[in-house]
This record gives structure tokens, sequence and C-alpha cells, in this order.
């Protein structure tokens, strides 16, 4: 990946920006729909929209604080249920994703945390007509190994994703492959490998396994 960390920082806003667009979107048009109605059954409509829509951006946030940000401080774990609470918080609400939590670690290094929420976001948005994400890592002699499984009635991964993911050529970075190509850095980082399932397997996985930082003095 030839970018500057900057350039990256800037890619991965353009993500989190995009997909920020459209429940604050909806805020801003619900308040203006509200501003104008007098039915009292259509205002509340509006306040549940409203509702639902601050909800939404409230998720994306905690989660992307999270998969892209510094959320957990200056220490190197994260407990394991924040990620949970934050992959639930992205998928949960839409009920067309049942996650699958198989982890039973109290708490991850910050960095297996950022790859496994990627890994799942990667994952979530391949079903596009939702499906079953299970989503699994545990700590054994000093290395992470994180499984993310995605299975539905229909499953696409974008070629650009896959080849980020891989590391198989020199693709662009784009704000819909940042995801990727982080994920991909951070286990390369820490002298691990990454692996993808076969475009035709029955199921799309993703299995991750790299060394754990040392934990801080």
């Amino acid at each position: 990946m030839n970018l500057s960390p900057t350039d990256f920082a800037s890619l991965l806003c353009s993500r989190l920006c995009h997909d920020l667009l459209s429940p604050v979107g909806a805020l801003n048009n619900g308040l203006e729909l509200l501003a104008d109605e007098t039915d009292p059954a259509m205002r509340e409509r509006c306040l549940e929209l409203l509702s639902e829509s601050a909800k939404a951006s409230a998720n994306k946030l905690k989660f992307f604080r999270l998969a892209f940000g510094a959320a957990g401080g200056f220490g190197e774990s994260i407990d394991s249920r924040e990620a949970q609470a934050a992959i639930a918080g992205l998928f949960g609400d839409n009920h067309r994703v049942a996650i699958g939590w198989l982890v039973d670690e109290e708490s991850l290094p910050k960095g297996a945390v950022k790859v496994l929420l990627n890994l799942a976001l990667i994952a979530g948005d391949a079903l596009v007509r939702g499906g079953n994400l299970d989503i699994g890592a545990e700590t054994v002699d000093g290395h992470v190994e994180i499984v993310v499984r995605a299975q539905g009635p229909r499953i696409i991964l974008d070629d650009e994703l896959r080849v980020a993911l891989s590391g198989d050529g020199g693709v662009p970075v784009t704000p819909r492959s940042a995801a990727a190509h982080l994920a991909r850095a951070l286990v390369a980082e820490n002298g691990g490998s990454l692996q993808v399932s076969e475009p035709d397997a029955p199921a799309l996985m993703f299995g991750a396994a790299f060394a754990a930082p040392a934990a801080a003095a």
C-alpha cells in the first residue's frame, strides 16, 4: 500500500462520512417534515423516524471509533464486549443479519479488535440479502486467531475488496477498500497472514493469524 498516512486517514474519513450521510440526512429531512406537519399521528411518526436515524448515527460512530479511531486510549487491549456491542449496534437493528459471537476472551489486543471489526464490516456488507455473520477470536501462545464467516442467500464481495484483503497486486486504495487495506496492513505489521475463501465457496470466510502485541509495562 504505497500511500502516505495522511492520505490513508483521509480515505478512512471519506468512508466514515459516506456511511453517516444516510442517517444524518434522514435526521435533517425528518426535522424539516416535523416543522411543517400538524397532524398528531404524522408528527409521532416523524419523531419515531428521527429517533431511529439518531440511533443509527450513534451506532455507526461508535463502531467506526473502534474500527478506525483511537478508542481504548493508550492501553494495549480492549474489552471484547465493546467490540461485540459495536457490531451488534451496526448490524443488529436491521434484522437482516444474525450475529453469532464466538469470542470467549475477556479482552483482545487493540490491533486485533480493529482487524476483527473491519473484517466483520466487510463480511456483513457482503450479505446483500441478509444472513448469518459469525465472528470468532482467541489468543493462543501469543498469537491472535480471528475467523469471520458470512452465509446467506446472496453474498457479494467486490473484487476490489478481495484483492485488497489478499494483497495480490498493487490495487489503489479507495474509500470503499480502505477498511480492507487497514485490516491487511494491521495483520502484516504483526507478521501474520490473512486468508479469504474462494469466490465459489458456499460461505464467505476470512481468517487472520498474527502475533499479539506485547502488553505495556
